[in-house]
């Protein structure tokens, strides 16, 4: 049944937006800094620039190898220096090796200043102009000056920049691969369409109209919204979801619902292509501590440096220990011969009940056997090798034991599976596209 909710145009909603900025501002400022060596920095040639938008750039004293992206975006009447203080992503960024781009507003609309445009007809369409091919340019500048990883470009924002994110990822799908929006509302919301209340068919259609012909993947989105935001609805959430799990072709049943930390409830639909924070009495100041090392997990960024802490919840006695089994094969997850290196890779074998057979699925995600030793996938592709390492936390070493059976990387979204669809003895286990196969399903006895 169709559901009844506020509705809103462009000068309602940044209306309402400047009652709570001077608050939020004041917030992310008094927030404390993390100490480093490594300073913000403005860069003032990146590219085409028809938003006219300043680029700031956060590059850690220590880079990956092959670092990934974030762009962070900050509200209306935000800065990005400010931003930058009062958010986790620069100390995450110290910590993991990614570079980070806080791009700076200036649009101005109803009061409101420096805010991202998320309503002109060139901002809502691939390749239209302003803000968005602003921010592309700045993302392809870092990749060519860094070496950057363009399969790991991602987008993250508050309140203005958690709509912009999600208006570069309809825009843009070729270049995010990720998106995670604090209190905002769906791509197309503040342009004609409006926010009222859609159909999830009517939402994923505005999402695919941004880029008409389009074939490729689609990005992946965590939406997080409180319940008590007087600023934007809490109801904006579910219109998201509804937005982006059409575009994935999604049930908007969640797979799965847990609470990772007391207030919070996670709803992940899919395999993980749609996750959805409920924030119980949080108001319009997100994120919060703790909440970007979540969006950092979820983008995979936690791989890129050393392997220290990540989001992880303490296991419980809800734990579970045993076998795995695949439903095409009847076999066992194994690791040959007991081996303990790091790097061995997992098989298929008759179940025998030993240890190199038993794991225990822990509230964090992983899968552990012989107790220190993670389920560990070697890539992010298909054909990646799934082996066994010491446990670091890292999203490739968590797993979503999923209703259909099914067991899907964090990092990729893609399915645990039987290598050529063997059953036997011996058979190698990888990562692959999801496609529903016997050699996909698992049951844990």
């Amino acid at each position: 049944m169709k559901r009844t909710r506020r509705r809103a145009g462009v000068g309602a909603v940044l209306a309402a937006l400047i009652t709570a900025a001077v608050t939020a501002l004041s917030a992310f400022l008094t927030a404390a800094p993390q100490a480093s060596a490594a300073v913000l920095t403005e860069v003032t040639s990146f590219g085409t620039n028809p938003g006219g938008l300043r680029m700031y750039l956060y590059v850690p004293d220590r880079v990956a190898p092959r670092p990934g992206v974030l762009v962070a975006m900050h509200g209306c009447n935000g800065w990005a220096p400010g931003f930058h203080q009062g958010t986790e992503f620069a100390s995450l960024a110290d910590r993991y090796g990614f570079v980070v781009i806080y791009p700076q507003a200036n649009k101005s609309a109803n009061g409101m200043s420096n805010c991202f445009d998320v309503w002109s007809n060139e901002a809502l369409r691939h390749g239209g102009g302003s803000d968005p091919v602003s921010i592309v340019s700045m993302v392809n500048h870092v990749l060519q000056r860094y070496n950057g990883d363009p399969q790991r470009v991602f987008a993250t924002g508050f309140s203005s920049g958690a709509m912009e994110t999600l208006n570069l990822l309809a825009t843009y799908p070729d270049v995010f691969s990720a998106g995670a929006p604090f209190a905002g509302v769906p791509y197309g919301c503040l342009g004609p369409a409006g926010c009222g209340d859609k159909t999830p068919q009517q939402w994923g259609d505005l999402v695919r109209n941004a880029y008409p012909g389009y074939t490729g993947p689609r990005p992946r989105v965590m939406a997080w919204h409180g319940t008590a935001d007087s600023v934007l609805p809490y109801t904006m959430l579910q219109e998201e979801v509804d937005q982006w799990t059409n575009v994935h072709g999604l049930s908007q049943t969640p797979a799965s619902t847990d609470s990772p930390q007391s207030g919070w409830t996670r709803r992940v639909f899919g395999s993980g292509q749609v996750e959805a924070y409920t924030i119980t009495g949080a108001g319009h100041d997100l994120p919060r501590t703790g909440m970007a090392a979540y969006a950092i997990r979820f983008f995979g960024l936690d791989t890129g440096g050393s392997p220290t802490t990540t989001p992880t919840t303490t296991p419980t006695s809800g734990d579970t220990t045993g076998p795995i089994r695949g439903v095409g094969s009847g076999r066992c997850l194994d690791v040959p011969g007991a081996a303990t290196a790091d790097g061995t890779q997992v098989q298929l074998w008759d179940c025998n009940g030993r240890s190199n057979q038993q794991w225990a699925a822990t509230s964090s995600g992983e899968l552990r056997v012989y107790g220190n030793k993670c389920l560990d996938a070697a890539g992010s592709g298909n054909g990646a090798a799934i082996q066994i390492y010491s446990c670091h936390g890292g999203a490739n070493q968590s797993w979503r034991l999923n209703a259909d059976g099914t067991i899907t990387g964090a990092q990729s979204g893609l399915c645990l599976d039987a290598v050529g669809q063997g059953t036997a003895n011996g058979t190698r286990i990888q990562l692959y596209t999801c496609h529903g196969g016997a050699n996909q399903r698992w049951t844990r006895t």
